[in-house]
């Protein structure tokens, strides 16, 4: 099922970039720069998601967002900004907003939280097809972590799992959870990364009314929520020194007090922690407390990046097929051999989320009983690419960049951000390993609107 999302704002080059970025992801894009036709549009259109800019002429977004719940209040809204407040983000999740995101986006947390918000639609409405309690794998490696998952996952004590973008914390963390003794009770998922950090705190821990600004009622926050069940951290490794000072306490004393509040709430929950950054270096950089650390690090997880688990990539590809046949009502038997050679030399920067993406699209765009590389090279012609090799190169192809442009145009929102990530965020140590110049990773970047 293709997925429709509306942009609006009225900075047409954000539009355009915001466009750009998820029409690559494969989803369905239409584009507003008058928030003023929004209502038809979403009269004349399915819409599944609206993403949405707060400040605009003739009717700021914030006012939008309550024309659109008032009116069309199943289709869930995202908020963007240039001009963060923390009255602003929190107004407009009052107002029914899913989430707030400052200009530049942080493109990671922005595309999970789009995937997590559509795969839990499709997993209401086709009752639940994916397994998240197993995990599938012929790696020696893996199958003596998933040993020590089901020997962890019935204790209450905290745990880090540790591992790239892409590698399945998450499914890990839902492991843990349904196979612990608090399975009958809540799991409860907070992105630190991809909530402001001013609303990080209130998200947490709650907050009473008049606690700042248009907090106009009590809200309970997730460890009230997570009570008696299990609280899963991802990206902790972005959390705030002020809240981590805060997590300290609820993991010793099981202890919190909401926002404007010296009530002292306690909470049974279970922390589960997950990072994609390496906690000890930033420990060394003095951004994250070490008391933190060996408290929810009592035992941790470390989960092996796709390239260094091969044996599995044509057992999850498989696997993913099945599952997407399932959903879309496709008949597709086999993964023709040429794509087999694709995807066992590609390096999967993205790890697993990358492989089922793929094959996801490939499904949908396959007509006949094989999936064919024509199937991948019509939405994800990025199968096969060696970041480490010259840039522009093609597996299948292999013809070189002939020229700047060509250069140019070839480097990939994955590619980037592959090499960032490589490279600690460093850009002259990414342009570097990309083999660029500096100044040509920034323009690019900025084309593709990653932060």
């Amino acid at each position: 099922m293709n997925r429709n999302i509306l942009i609006v704002d009225d900075e047409e080059e954000m539009c355009l970039s915001l466009g750009e970025l998820l029409s690559d992801e494969g989803y369905d894009v239409l584009c507003a720069a008058d928030p003023r036709r929004v209502s038809d549009l979403l009269k004349g259109n399915v819409v599944d998601l609206l993403v949405m800019d707060v400040k605009m002429p003739y009717i700021g977004g914030l006012d939008l967002l309550q024309v659109v719940k008032r009116d069309f209040n199943p289709i869930p809204v995202i908020m963007i900004t240039g001009y963060p407040s923390f009255e602003n983000a929190v107004r407009a999740m009052r107002c029914g907003a899913l989430n707030f995101y400052t200009k530049p986006i942080k493109i990671r947390p922005f595309l999970k939280e789009i995937r997590q918000l559509f795969d839990s639609q499709s997993e209401v409405r086709n009752g639940g097809l994916e397994d998240k309690t197993t995990i599938h794998t012929n790696n020696p490696r893996m199958k003596k972590l998933i040993t020590n998952i089901k020997k962890v996952a019935p204790t209450d004590v905290p745990v880090i799992i540790a591992g790239e973008s892409g590698t399945g914390k998450e499914h890990v963390a839902n492991m843990l959870h349904k196979h612990s003794s608090r399975s009958a009770g809540p799991f409860v998922k907070v992105n630190c990364a991809a909530i402001p950090d001013s609303l990080l705190e209130s998200e947490l821990f709650g907050h009473e009314k008049g606690a700042f600004t248009d907090a106009a009622y009590s809200r309970e926050g997730k460890f009230e929520l997570s009570h008696g069940g299990t609280i899963f951290l991802d990206e902790i490794g972005d959390m705030s020194p002020s809240t981590q000072a805060k997590m300290l306490r609820v993991i010793e004393e099981k202890k919190f007090e909401r926002l404007g509040s010296n009530e002292v709430h306690t909470t049974d929950t279970r922390v589960i922690s997950a990072t994609n950054r390496p906690l000890e270096r930033l420990i060394r950089e003095e951004k994250f407390r070490e008391e933190l650390y060996y408290r929810l690090s009592v035992v941790t997880i470390e989960l092996l990046p796709l390239r260094e688990r091969r044996e599995d990539i044509m057992l999850l590809a498989d696997y993913f097929l099945s599952y997407f046949n399932g959903r879309y009502g496709k008949h597709i038997r086999a993964i023709s051999e040429e794509v087999k050679d694709l995807f066992l030399s590609h390096e999967w920067p993205g790890n697993v989320r990358e492989l089922k993406n793929c094959i996801q699209r490939a499904v949908i765009f396959c007509e006949g009983d094989i999936l064919e590389k024509g199937d991948l090279s019509s939405q994800y012609d990025q199968v096969g690419d060696q970041v480490g090799d010259q840039v522009g190169d093609r597996v299948g192809s292999r013809s070189p960049c002939r020229g700047f442009r060509e250069l140019y145009e070839s480097l990939s929102r994955e590619m980037i951000l592959d090499a960032l990530e490589r490279n600690d965020g460093n850009r002259q140590k990414a342009a570097d390993f990309l083999k660029i110049h500096r100044k040509t990773l920034y323009n690019r970047m900025k084309k593709l609107g990653i932060g």
